[in-house]
């Protein structure tokens, strides 16, 4: 009996020194960094198209999990929020997308995407991450990584922000709606990065004020009475009128908005008829609309609707037939960068990584929807700021050869991804620990 007890007594301390042994040793497991490097290719091999993120979503979320944020998926989609409480002070939340585009890549690098989707339509295309949306996942989770590391340095609450959808204008706004500003706590700052493909990597740019556009895209079905090719006469042909309707809402931004105001009026995509003798009864316009001011975006669409009623009672259509105008729901409005906040970023910014490399920009016409963030009442300081991607060799040849490089969204562009991923991880860990660092006045 009394064998029994000891060797039982001695089978319990052997569990004991194990559960000791795994308890002490878990956090340092829970703590492992993630390779950025490994992190990049990954994401960049494996591409996935708004709102069908499921793998990518998964993934981070996991990593944040290991690293002891508080994590909720599923938020607007594959959205991904994670938490850090870490006692009183301000709450900053940095947003990162993670949607691709439906693009076959053909930078010839080794680690490009091959890979194939099926798209909101049902058809089979390429996918691939052209718009550097890989390289702000991996920046956001090395700032993650040194947050974790310097918590003792800072206080306050991080959310890190993992958004779909971004490419399509809908991902932010499908985050807001589920309960973004309600479910978790609310932001005192809102931060995100994009990578820029005329700038070289090891620096970043910053604009005040209005910094990316309002994106609308419009549909325009032009109304005909088609016939035979032969006997134009007979018939109110859609193609001539869509051809007026082009040239005609040229002039609003020539003539109708003021020259000191940004606006773009550009027809994507233009299609009618099946055979070359056949006056067809329909074309279809696809419209891509660029502004900064609501006024100024109110005043095209207006315009626009104006000008194809015109063009069709011109023409002697009845009025069942004039042009049906459908605005899309993907509206992003246009990003407004607080000018205050984008000046204590810029200070933080040259602190960290030299004033030399950070340069004051100028807006541009592309959208982008982290936008919407800032405008939910009571309004958040925002700011985006760019971070340099281009080989810094290829940027200064392209300089010295007037040679053109690849832009966004381009097949051919392919970020210089380690000191792109460096640089981004620097800034924004030198930004989040000033934002959440006590304030000792």
């Amino acid at each position: 009996c009394v064998t029994f007890m000891f060797l039982l007594l001695q089978k319990k301390m052997k569990l004991l020194s194990r559960i000791f042994l795994i308890s002490y040793l878990l956090p340092l497991y829970a703590y492992t960094e993630v390779d950025l490097n490994k992190l990049y290719i990954d994401l960049h091999k494996n591409p996935e198209l708004s709102f069908q993120e499921k793998r990518t979503s998964e993934m981070l979320a996991g990593i944040l999990e290991e690293m002891s944020f508080e994590v909720t998926s599923g938020v607007g989609g594959y959205g991904v929020i994670a938490v850090l409480k870490n006692g009183p002070g301000n709450t900053l939340m940095i947003r990162a997308d993670m949607d691709a585009l439906p693009l076959e890549e053909k930078t010839g690098a080794k680690y490009a995407s091959k890979k194939k989707s099926i798209n909101q339509v049902g058809a089979e295309v390429f996918t691939m991450h052209a718009c550097g949306h890989d390289i702000h996942m991996t920046s956001l989770i090395g700032t993650a990584q040194n947050l974790i590391k310097l918590k003792d340095q800072w206080t306050g609450t991080l959310i890190l922000n993992l958004q779909p959808a971004e490419e399509r204008g809908s991902g932010a706004r499908a985050m807001i709606k589920d309960g973004l500003f309600e479910r978790f706590p609310r932001p005192d700052f809102n931060l995100a990065l994009h990578v820029s493909a005329d700038l070289p990597a090891g620096k970043i740019a910053y604009v005040p004020g209005w910094a990316m556009a309002n994106v609308d895209s419009m549909d325009i079905i032009v109304k005909g009475i088609g016939g035979h090719g032969a006997y134009p006469h007979k018939t109110i042909d859609p193609i001539v009128l869509s051809s007026q309707l082009i040239n005609n809402i040229q002039t609003i931004r020539s003539r109708e908005i003021s020259p000191l105001d940004a606006a773009v009026v550009t027809v994507g995509s233009i299609h009618g008829g099946t055979k070359h003798n056949i006056i067809p009864d329909e074309v279809t316009l696809q419209l891509t609309l660029r502004s900064y001011t609501d006024e100024v975006r109110n005043k095209t669409i207006s315009s626009i609707k104006r000008i194809s009623r015109g063009i069709a009672q011109s023409a002697g259509l009845p009025e069942e037939l004039y042009p049906e105008i459908t605005l899309k729901d993907e509206y992003t409005p246009a990003l407004y960068n607080n000018p205050e906040f984008t000046d204590r970023i810029r200070s933080i910014a040259e602190k960290a990584i030299g004033k030399e490399n950070v340069i004051k920009s100028t807006p541009v016409m592309g959208g982008e929807d982290f936008g919407m963030y800032g405008r939910v009442e009571p309004r958040i300081p925002s700011v985006l700021f760019w971070l340099g991607a281009v080989n810094k060799n290829v940027y200064d040849r392209s300089k010295r050869e007037s040679i053109d490089l690849p832009s966004l969204h381009s097949p051919f562009f392919l970020p210089d991804y380690k000191p792109t991923i460096n640089t981004g991880v620097q800034a924004t860990t030198a930004m989040a620990l000033n934002i959440l660092t006590p304030s000792t006045e």
